[in-house]
């Protein structure tokens, strides 16, 4: 076994990579600490005046249904960052498990595969996402994150099966399969090592397409019922005219956040990538 070892003063040296993961820990921190320092009763509707413009008692100000944005956007960050990992998680392991199958097995199997990933990746995901979500009785975080993992494994399926077909020809793979390896022996300890750094990279992608599908569909108002998510908060701003009234800070700072998580995911994806084609461009 030839396994590709990640030391952290590699990936450190990295700066898109460090910058990355900086940002996406600090996000993390917050949607984890947060919650516990802030009042959750300030986050129900009408908890106190709406429309408030930002203050010292209302940093953020309030939104129209008198919640406290400073406390709306703390709960929402959880359950948003919730439905973006989990998603990514059932998707790539999908995807990783398929894509595995496909490119070692090979022959019927490898074809089969192929076809019903090509065949689900010319259908317009978006539209079945709004189909099914219209028509789910109860939304919540854990069924959207299903749903959209549903719809999002097949890109992870095509990249781990072309990297299964390079890697199992590797001379330490031939030589491991002259010495008796079994195939699951030769898929568990030769190969799937060797991917592990271009899994985590296909995990940061997966997750920003996640939490990107989400995030829109939950802005149509076809997200989760009485779950705070940083989509929906976007979508009650569209719905009580906050663009018009001039309330910036209802629908800013949820786009705000937005973007500094997805510039934390692309930094870390940009750093991976890297890392990942220079270690396995120059292995052998």
């Amino acid at each position: 076994m030839a396994a590709i070892f990640v030391q952290p003063r590699q990936l450190l040296r990295n700066r898109p990579l460090a910058f990355g993961l900086g940002i996406l820990a600090l996000i993390c921190l917050i949607a984890i600490i947060g919650p516990l320092l802030v009042d959750p009763t300030a986050a129900r509707v009408g908890a106190t005046i709406a429309r408030q413009p930002p203050s010292p008692d209302h940093w953020l100000g309030t939104d129209g249904q008198g919640r406290d944005m400073v406390t709306v956007l703390i709960h929402a960050m959880p359950n948003t960052l919730t439905i973006g990992v989990v998603a990514g998680l059932i998707s790539l392991t999908l995807g990783v498990a398929l894509g595995l199958i496909s490119g070692f097995v090979g022959g019927v199997v490898d074809t089969i595969i192929r076809v019903l990933t090509d065949v689900m990746m010319t259908i317009p995901g978006i539209a079945i996402l709004v189909l099914v979500a219209a028509n789910v009785r109860e939304m919540t975080v854990g069924l959207m994150a299903v749903i959209v993992a549903s719809l999002s494994w097949m890109v992870a399926t095509r990249t781990i099966r072309a990297q299964t077909l390079s890697l199992r020809e590797r001379g330490y793979v031939q030589v491991a399969r002259l010495n008796g390896s079994s195939g699951l022996k030769l898929v568990f300890v030769e190969v799937l090592p060797n991917l592990l750094p271009f899994i985590a990279a296909s995990f940061v992608v997966t997750v920003s397409g996640a939490m990107l599908a989400t995030i829109g569909l939950e802005a149509l108002g076809l997200g989760p019922q009485n779950q705070l998510t940083l989509g929906t908060t976007i979508y009650w701003a569209q719905f009580y005219g906050a663009i018009l009234r001039g309330m910036w800070w209802w629908w800013g700072p949820p786009i705000v956040v937005i973007s500094i998580i997805f510039v934390g995911l692309m930094l870390t994806a940009m750093g991976l990538d890297s890392f990942v084609n220079k270690r396995l461009g120059g292995h052998a």
